[in-house]
């Protein structure tokens, strides 16, 4: 592991804190937790795999639909009221 310094204001030390205290855990579990939480919620890719991502993706999905590209938001917006 790599020791690091942050500096934290009263407010998110005092909610790491009682955090800590509920799961019974250091301050510095509570952290690491929450980067690991925060940066899978953002789903980091490094940049040279992308587009092999990407690439995996195209043709996987079929709408059977011709004019998608030009009235993809009403489609959504149907998905979305289901």
């Amino acid at each position: 592991m790599k020791r690091t310094q942050i500096q934290l204001t009263e407010k998110q030390y005092k909610l790491l804190k009682n955090i800590a205290a509920q799961k019974n855990i250091s301050m510095a579990e509570v952290i690491r937790n929450s980067i690991e939480y925060y940066t899978t919620a953002f789903s980091f890719i490094e940049p040279e795999k992308k587009y092999e991502k990407i690439k995996e993706i195209i043709g996987k999905f079929k709408s059977n639909k011709k004019d998608i590209s030009i009235n993809h938001d009403h489609y959504l917006g149907e998905e979305y009221k289901k």
